[in-house]
């Protein structure tokens, strides 16, 4: 019985392995496996429930002008059975094939041109101003530039501004152009001035609103400071504006630190003198002080008075000094600065900046005297420490001359 059964079971076919179970009987690489795509099963093409088969949707791939938007009626579902439809072909056509047709990538229900297929759209891009019979040139400001500015202040927003671009980057370049041709004049005037980049002189236009009460994102001004270090910096500045019917040029030293504040008001107290004589001077008096008569008393009232210089002033005695202290009006001073302003006519002629480098050379004094003092040199304040040594030494002199005696 036993050989009988070993018989019989040599006789049964061998069981089949694991790769053969996924061959479904067949070993793995033969010519009889169950190809990767099933004749049987051949690959869909869109319905027709959305107006369009996959050859239609995809277009001429040869026409790269074809328009990207359909009309809404021919691409979207009229009835809940054909969306349905739709839903489950497109679900489909993403399986099926990574790439979407160009109308399907492009576009979005809901939106209508109301024009047919391949319809050519041109947009008119904004121009800029056109110049006119004044060309634009390096040694003045052209009226357009004015133009523009007084248009941002009536209405100074960020929409207007963009829709005004090619305006704003015109009169831009214009400002640049004139401030570029100007430092190099004004560094003959000054010496001390140095060749800066154009970015290091002017001042940007947008306006920073996080501290402010006024709203408005723009400066409606162009502006410009020439100093050692630039726009920036402890020195006195030279400063242009330009803005319709508010153009000046003007320099000095607005807001300094508390130390060179100090050094300003140590100066006045021992040499009083130093300053009133650069205001005294003929030409300055007449550009800067309002034509002021040749006295120091009124001199110096016309100078205090000055805007910016009242703004910033002390209401009491600073610290330290005697309330009648016989210059207390320019120890309150907290801005030391001049300005004149300039007329639209001005800004626009052919000789503005001739105008303009013959204000700053009679500013320079001013400048010249403010640094000395705030950022003084170190060869000059050992010929100061002398000067008050010696000073000190003949007192001493004279005291002991008069002991002997």
């Amino acid at each position: 019985m036993k050989r009988a059964k070993s018989e019989d079971s040599d006789s049964e076919t061998p069981r089949p392995t694991k790769s053969q179970k996924r061959g479904r009987g067949h070993p793995k690489g033969t010519k009889n496996a169950t190809p990767k795509k099933s004749p049987h099963f051949p690959k869909q093409k869109l319905s027709d429930a959305t107006g369009l088969t996959s050859e239609e949707s995809t277009g001429d791939p040869d026409d790269e002008d074809e328009s990207t938007f359909g009309s809404e009626a021919a691409t979207s579902p009229s009835s809940p059975d054909e969306m349905d439809a739709s839903d489950s072909e497109d679900d489909f056509a993403s399986s099926s094939d990574d790439r979407k047709p160009k109308r399907e990538e492009l576009w979005r229900q809901g939106v209508s041109t109301g024009m047919a297929p391949g319809t050519e759209v041109v947009i008119k891009k904004p121009k800029a101003r056109p110049a006119g019979k004044t060309p634009y040139a390096d040694d003045r400001i052209h009226p357009n530039t004015l133009l523009f500015l007084g248009d941002l202040k009536m209405n100074n927003d960020r929409e207007w501004l963009k829709m005004h671009d090619p305006d704003f980057r015109q009169s831009e370049k214009d400002f640049k152009s004139f401030i570029e041709a100007f430092t190099e004049k004004l560094i003959e005037v000054d010496d001390t001035v140095p060749e800066l980049p154009v970015k290091d002189i002017i001042y940007r236009i947008y306006r920073d609103i996080r501290f402010s009460k006024d709203p408005t994102p723009y400066k409606p001004y162009f502006s410009a400071a020439w100093s050692r270090t630039g726009r920036k910096g402890p020195y006195a500045v030279y400063y242009l504006q330009i803005s319709p019917g508010d153009s000046f040029f003007g320099g000095g030293s607005w807001h300094p630190e508390s130390q060179q504040l100090a050094r300003l008001r140590t100066a006045i107290d021992r040499r009083p003198n130093g300053l009133k004589d650069v205001l005294m001077a003929d030409k300055m008096r007449r550009e800067f002080l309002n034509g002021a008569p040749k006295s120091a008393e009124k001199v110096v009232k016309t100078f205090v008075s000055n805007r910016t210089n009242v703004e910033g002033a002390l209401k009491s005695r600073p610290q330290g000094y005697d309330k009648d202290h016989p210059d207390i009006a320019l120890l309150r001073l907290r801005n030391f600065t001049i300005g004149r302003k300039l007329n639209d006519d001005e800004v626009s002629s052919t000789g503005f900046m001739e105008r303009v480098l013959e204000l700053a050379s009679v500013m320079k004094p001013f400048v010249s005297y403010l640094n000395s003092v705030v950022m003084p040199d170190p060869d000059a304040e050992d010929d100061e420490d002398e000067d008050e040594d010696d000073g000190e030494d003949g007192e001493q002199d004279e005291d002991e001359d008069e002991e002997d005696e």
